[in-house]
C-alpha cells in the first residue's frame, strides 16, 4: 500500500476512440509544475492517485488541457453518480448563487427544508429525520455518537459497545476509523476503545465462514453481552470489494439488534443513490435499518452528507446542541436536490441494474482468463472490483492492481488508485449515466491492461 504513482512524463500510444483520447505523453509536460507544487505543499499520503491534472469533467469524461480525454470509471471515488458537471445541477449552484445566499449555518432556509424534505420521501417511511452535514466521516461519527447515546439512555452506562467489521471503513476521523476494521490492516490508528470491536465480514472469499455464529462468538470473545451493545454499524456493501453479506445474515443481524434494541447502521456513503441498482444498498436485503449514513452521490458534486433516521434516535438532543456549521449550506444543498431529481427522473438507478450483467459478466471473462491472479470479482448495478493475488496463493497483490490502474490510465480509462485492506482490489465506478456502449470499451480496456500487466 500507499505506492505513488511517476510523474515522469512518458510516451504512450495514442488512443482516439468514442470514448478516449491520448494525443500526448503522460503526464503532459505542462502539468509537471502543478504535480511538483501540489509534492511541495501537499502531505505526501496526497499523492496516490494517477497524474492527471483535471482541467474539466462532463458526464462519463474527464479532460486535461493538453487534448486528452479519459473514460471515467472512478465518478471523482464514486461522487458523481447523475455524472460530471450534469446541466441540471451547475444551474442549480448557479441559481443559488445569484441569489445572494452562500451560507446561514443553521438558520431556517428554504433550500435546507426543500432538500430534507425530498430526500425524506425517498427514505423508508420510518426513517423521517435528517441531518445534514458536509462528509461521510461526520455521518458515520454522528452515527456513532446517537446510538451510543440511546443506548445509555435505555440501558444505561454499561450499553456502549459499538461493532463494526473488519476491512470496513466508514471514513478517517478517530471514530470512523475506530468502527472500520480497516484499522486492522493498516498503521492509520490503534484502536484502544474496547467497547468498539470489529466482527468478520461474510464476504465468502476472504472470510469463508459467512453464518451469523461468526458475529456472535466475537461479542462473546470479548466478554460482552447483547445488552452491552449499542449499535451495528455494517457498509451495506463493504466498499473494499465491493462485497455483500449474505442476504440471510443480515436478516438474522436486523433481528437480533431488534430484540436486543441495538441501534442498526448502515452505511450507505459510496452505496445510495442508485449506485447497485437500488436507490438504497440496503434494499438488496430486504431490511430496514434504524439508522443510513449516506453522502458522495447525494450531491454528485459539493460537499454534503447526511444521516437519516427513527425520530426517537435522532430527536435525542436538545435545540442547539447537535448542529454543524456548514450543515446544509445552501448551495450545497440546491446541488444536491437536483442531483436527486435527475437521478430519478431519468431512472438512473434501473440504468444501474441494467447494466450489472454487463460488468459483472466482462470481469469474470477477465477472472477466467487469468485465474492465478484475479482471485474474486464481484459486482453490483454499476460498482465492481476486480481483486488481485500473487501466483499460487491467496496472498493480496498491491502492485499488480497498482499496474493495472496505471496502464489504464496511459490507454484513457481513469480509475482510482488501488482500494482494500491491502490494496489488492482495482475498484470500477462510473457515473450511472454510462451507456452500454461506453461500459463496454472499458470493460475491454481493463481486459487489456490485466493481460499485459501479467505478461
Amino acid at each position: 500500500m500507499g505506492k505513488e504513482f511517476s510523474i515522469t512524463t512518458r510516451d504512450v500510444p495514442r488512443v482516439e476512440t468514442k470514448y478516449r483520447r491520448i494525443v500526448t505523453p503522460l503526464p503532459h509536460p505542462d502539468s509537471q509544475a502543478t504535480l511538483e507544487t501540489l509534492r511541495q505543499f501537499e502531505p505526501q499520503s496526497m499523492r496516490g492517485q494517477p497524474p492527471l491534472v483535471w482541467d474539466r469533467a462532463e458526464d462519463i469524461f474527464v479532460f486535461d488541457k493538453h487534448g486528452n480525454r479519459w473514460l471515467d470509471w472512478s465518478s471523482g471515488v464514486l461522487v458523481t453518480n447523475a455524472g460530471h458537471g450534469a446541466q441540471e445541477i451547475r444551474d442549480a449552484i448557479i441559481a443559488q448563487t445569484n441569489s445572494g445566499l452562500l451560507h446561514n449555518y443553521v438558520f431556517p432556509s428554504e433550500e435546507r427544508a426543500a432538500l430534507v424534505e425530498y430526500l425524506a420521501g425517498l427514505a423508508p417511511k420510518e426513517l423521517q429525520k435528517i441531518f445534514l452535514l458536509t462528509t461521510g466521516s461526520e455521518a458515520t461519527e454522528c452515527a456513532i455518537k446517537l446510538a451510543r447515546s440511546h443506548g445509555i439512555k435505555i440501558g444505561g452506562k454499561g450499553k456502549i459497545g459499538i461493532v463494526g467489521y473488519e476491512r470496513g471503513f466508514h471514513g478517517r476521523t478517530l471514530g470512523s476509523q475506530q468502527a472500520g476494521g480497516m484499522a486492522g490492516q493498516k498503521s492509520w490508528i490503534v484502536n484502544e476503545d474496547p467497547a468498539i470491536l470489529n466482527a468478520p465480514f461474510p464476504d465468502g472469499y476472504w472470510q469463508k465462514d459467512t453464518s451469523f455464529d461468526s458475529f456472535l462468538a466475537v461479542i462473546a470473545q470479548r466478554g460482552l453481552k447483547p445488552e452491552n451493545i449499542a449499535g451495528v454499524m455494517m457498509e451495506s456493501y463493504q466498499g473494499v470489494g465491493p462485497d455483500f453479506a449474505p442476504v440471510e445474515y443480515v436478516r438474522q443481524l436486523a433481528a437480533w439488534c431488534k430484540q436486543y434494541n441495538v441501534v442498526l447502521i448502515f452505511d450507505e456513503v459510496q452505496a445510495g443513490f442508485g449506485r447497485t441498482g437500488k436507490f438504497w444498498a440496503f434494499e438488496h436485503y430486504g431490511v430496514t435499518p434504524d439508522v443510513i449514513c449516506c453522502g458522495k452521490g447525494i450531491s454528485s458534486s459539493l460537499p454534503l452528507s447526511a444521516v437519516i433516521g427513527r425520530e426517537e434516535i435522532m430527536d435525542q438532543f436538545p435545540p442547539g446542541s447537535m448542529t454543524s456549521t456548514h450543515t446544509g449550506n445552501p448551495v450545497c444543498c440546491a446541488a444536491a436536490l437536483a442531483n436527486l431529481k435527475k437521478i430519478v427522473k431519468e431512472n438512473l438507478t434501473g440504468n444501474a441494474a441494467q447494466l450489472e450483467p454487463v460488468l459483472l459478466d466482462g470481469l469474470k471473462k477477465i477472472q477466467r482468463a487469468h485465474p492465478e491472479v484475479v482471485a474474486h470479482v464481484t459486482a453490483r448495478g454499476l460498482v465492481g472490483g476486480l481483486q488481485t493475488v500473487k501466483p499460487g496463493t491467496r496472498e493480496p497483490w498491491h502492485d499488480l492492481a497498482h499496474s493495472i490502474v496505471e496502464r489504464c490510465f496511459h490507454k484513457g480509462l481513469l480509475l482510482f488508485s488501488p482500494v482494500g485492506a491491502w490494496g489488492q482490489t482495482v475498484k470500477i465506478a462510473p457515473p450511472l449515466t454510462i451507456p452500454r456502449e461506453a461500459l463496454e470499451e472499458g470493460i475491454a480496456v481493463l481486459a487489456e491492461a490485466v493481460t499485459e500487466a501479467t505478461a
